[in-house]
């Protein structure tokens, strides 16, 4: 008698990645945060290149006037 297996249910295929944020121009803890990214492609360390692209993105800036 054949053997009666439930059907499989895949996941979405795998979510393209956002491109990496540009530092805000001026801002010092961004353009660290840039150059230790560039550090970390150059050695292939993903996991602080990624950590960096995350700290740019939420780095808080002060709003400008007229925003």
């Amino acid at each position: 008698m054949p053997r009666i297996c439930r059907p499989v249910h895949l996941k979405d295929p795998a979510p393209v990645p956002e491109p990496e944020p540009e530092p805000v121009a001026g801002c010092d803890v961004c353009a660290a945060l840039a150059r230790q990214r560039t550090e970390a492609h150059t050695t292939g360390d993903k996991t602080t290149a990624i950590d960096c692209n995350i700290e740019i993105r939420h780095h808080p800036h002060p709003k400008r006037e007229g925003r």
